[in-house]
């Protein structure tokens, strides 16, 4: 598989797009059940176990070989547990993708998103099944709530501000805001819906996140696929890639400019 750049265009790129080869020795452990995703694989020779532990047994769910890929939940949902463990059965040689390399990809070969979609089907139906059998009946997922979160509290001391309109939207009061717009599809309302004030429909529906560091700092990442890209004072960011934010940076999210704004920390008397 070839390496990617992405070429110099009109705005600066936060980082370049550079998938790394990788080797994995016979029996050696790829990343294990519950770590922290970070990256896919696909397999360019060898063949690769996904293991699971079932009680106090470690079962082995699918073999691997050229050509497949694993580890893809985490270029949907990042810094989540692995659901499950690989272990190279054989000497394994591997592209590993980030989300910046996999967004990427998804623009240039969406062949890979497909089989991506196809596979996660495949987990709902089956999982569906199991909340069947267990339950002893039929399941609608859409009307299950099951995809419905709880709204996070907002946090009163830092804000995104729409410069043209000077609608205010408060971050949540927790390590992660999402910035999008609301998806009918799925049921996913991000943390800051910027629907009314996106004119032009230029936001995704999952567009990027704000972290808040364990600092006090905040940083702000563009999500995987997101459309028209995501600028901090005309810089553009790679997706996956967390990018720091000052006060007053401007934030632009496809084409709706916004200000980020943190009220200065209160000192004792």
């Amino acid at each position: 598989m070839a390496k990617f750049r992405t070429t110099a265009g009109q705005n600066k790129t936060h980082d370049s797009l550079e998938p790394m080869r990788t080797r994995f020795p016979q029996d050696s452990c790829i990343f294990g059940e519950g770590d922290l995703g970070l990256a896919m694989y696909v397999i360019e020779s060898g063949e690769v176990e996904i293991r699971k532990m079932m009680g106090a047994e470690e079962r082995v769910l699918a073999v691997l070989g050229k050509g497949d890929f694993f580890g893809e939940m985490c270029m949907l949902e990042e810094e989540t547990p692995r659901t499950a463990g690989a272990v190279a059965k054989t000497d394994v040689e591997a592209v590993m993708i980030d989300q910046s390399a996999f967004s990427f990809i998804l623009r240039h070969n969406p062949e890979i998103a497909v089989r991506m979609m196809r596979k996660l089907v495949v987990r709902l139906r089956q999982t569906t099944r199991l909340l069947e059998d267990a339950l002893g009946h039929s399941i609608d997922l859409e009307e299950s709530g099951l995809t419905d979160g709880p709204k996070a509290a907002l946090d009163p001391t830092a804000r995104l501000v729409e410069v043209g309109t000077g609608t205010v939207f408060p971050l949540a009061d927790q390590r992660e805001t999402t910035v999008g717009r609301i998806d009918p599809v799925t049921g996913i309302h991000p943390d800051v819906d910027l629907t009314h004030v996106d004119t032009k429909r230029s936001i995704s529906r999952r567009h990027a996140r704000v972290l808040r560091e364990e600092d006090g700092s905040y940083s702000v990442v563009e999500d995987v696929a997101a459309m028209n890209g995501t600028f901090v004072n005309g810089v553009r960011l790679s997706a996956g890639r967390p990018f720091p934010l000052k006060v007053g940076d401007v934030v632009v999210f496809g084409t709706t400019q916004c200000r980020f704004e943190m009220d200065a920390p209160s000192t004792a008397e």
